[in-house]
């Protein structure tokens, strides 16, 4: 599954990157373009993270630091302070977004409720609290909800760019 899930990212940046294409060349202002682009940019870099496994690396990394530095048994007052400003930096960068793209994001909905749907899973991942873990590996139907939080997210995000991209113009070839 993981390598779908690459492949799904992958398939996605590049159909943001068609959905900006497809609002013009350099006249289209940033209002336009700008959202796509970012889209674009941030499933490749969840891309690159899920086949990489970055923030696996982050963590063991974080956890060597702590042990060397001598704070290891302090670990969760800093974990507490991270999950502070994940929730704090996601929720400021989402109120943002939606704030200075406002009429695009009221044109976009299904890409603004996609990227909701990606960014929370994100920072829910991010925190890591025990009992969500546990949650998001039990299956259903032999089908991990890990994999369906994830997966959702980058399809409505995916099908918002497909139809940027193709929709609006179906009669002619994508």
């Amino acid at each position: 599954m993981g390598w779908f899930t690459v492949a799904a990212y992958a398939i996605g940046a590049v159909l943001a990157i068609l959905a900006a294409r497809a609002k013009g060349g350099s006249s289209t202002s940033f209002q336009e373009r700008g959202p796509w682009l970012v889209a674009a940019f941030v499933m490749a870099g969840l891309c690159v993270n899920k086949q990489l496994d970055l923030q696996s690396l982050l963590t063991d990394l974080g956890r060597v630091v702590a042990r060397h530095r001598g704070w290891y048994d302090q670990r969760r007052e800093v974990q507490k302070w991270f999950v502070i400003a994940a929730l704090g930096g996601a929720g400021s960068l989402g109120c943002w977004s939606f704030w200075r793209f406002r009429t695009f994001w009221i044109r976009h909905k299904l890409l603004a409720l996609g990227s909701l749907f990606l960014l929370t899973f994100i920072v829910v991942r991010a925190i890591s609290f025990h009992h969500v873990d546990v949650f998001l590996g039990t299956r259903w139907f032999g089908f991990k909800m890990n994999w369906a939080f994830e997966l959702t997210g980058i399809g409505l995000v995916s099908v918002a760019a497909f139809r940027e991209a193709c929709g609006r113009r179906m009669d002619s070839a994508c």
